[in-house]
């Protein structure tokens, strides 16, 4: 398992070498936002890097892959490729092997053909950070809607806020095995059960947290009551509000979109790629952080171009 500073912090910071490219793949990319972030935080940092959003499929990654020079430094990766990469990589962190989902690629080594790749999950704090902004520190009881990648990467980030249970909401019961398996690893209590389940009206729940496509509406809505009280924490951001968000404003309830997310987990791949290191402060982060929060459309949970999940 990955280890911070596998190779010099400082080298990132060399403006001797090469000028630096990074990119954000996956399929569709056109809507992504990230390169507007990373751009903002390297002017900040005063990097003269290239940071572009590249189409790229799942069965265009090995070529693409193969044929970057020695100027690439590193990657972010949104669907469908968190999952595609794992095979190219010589070691992962904590939380990408938790999750099996990586969404962040570094190399770290002298530029070669076969200078190896470390792969990182930052959806994770990028979550965290994202609650602690509206006061979430701490969430006994989660409920979690969706059972993909970035689900995967919210169950880690409930049991990082303390959480004892996670009701796992899901379209297809069965494809949530995993994640019950993720959340007894963890030491949670883990129940799965199927879309109308959302209307149990004896559910507690502490936190909401959603990670299905922002059009997608319930058969049942979840009890008024737990609306009106229990933050909802929507990944989806485009368009906004999302159905489910609507519902929640219906019952005078809080609904936030995924924007911050997006805009946390972004530094933590920035710190990556400037110091090897996710866990290091960068240069001045605060100017960084509030650069990147006035790249995007609103952080707040505003309306935001595009597809509805990124990370």
């Amino acid at each position: 398992m990955i280890t911070p500073n596998m190779a010099d912090p400082t080298e990132a910071l060399d403006m001797s070498s090469p000028r630096r490219r990074l990119a954000v793949l996956g399929s569709p990319i056109a809507h992504s936002l990230s390169p507007a972030l990373h751009a903002a935080a390297y002017r900040v940092l005063g990097l003269d890097w290239e940071y572009t959003a590249v189409q790229v499929g799942e069965g265009e990654l090995d070529a693409f892959l193969d044929g970057l020079g020695p100027e690439w430094l590193g990657l972010s990766l949104t669907m469908p490729l968190k999952h595609k990469i794992r095979p190219r990589l010589a070691d992962l962190d904590r939380v990408a092997t938790l999750t099996g989902a990586v969404n962040t690629v570094r190399f770290i080594d002298a530029p070669a053909a076969s200078r190896p790749l470390v792969g990182y999950n930052t959806d994770v704090p990028g979550l965290v950070r994202a609650l602690a902004e509206v006061g979430i520190d701490r969430a006994a009881h989660v409920t979690l809607l969706g059972a993909g990648a970035t689900a995967a990467s919210a169950l880690v980030a409930a049991a990082e806020l303390g959480a004892e249970t996670v009701d796992i909401i899901t379209r297809t019961v069965a494809r949530a095995d995993p994640l019950a398996e993720l959340g007894r690893q963890l030491g949670l209590v883990v129940t799965v059960s199927g879309l109308t389940a959302a209307a149990a009206t004896d559910r507690v729940s502490d936190l909401v947290i959603s990670t299905m496509p922002g059009d997608a509406a319930l058969p049942h809505e979840f009890p008024a009551a737990l609306r009106a009280k229990t933050l909802l924490f929507d990944v989806g951001y485009a368009p906004w509000p999302t159905a489910l968000a609507t519902s929640w404003n219906a019952a005078g309830g809080s609904a936030r979109s995924g924007l911050t997310m997006l805009l946390h987990q972004a530094l933590v791949q920035i710190r990556i790629f400037v110091a090897n290191d996710p866990f290091l402060p960068l240069p001045d982060e605060e100017a960084v952080l509030a650069a990147m929060r006035a790249a995007l459309p609103d952080p707040a949970g505003g309306t935001a171009p595009g597809r509805a999940v990124e990370g």
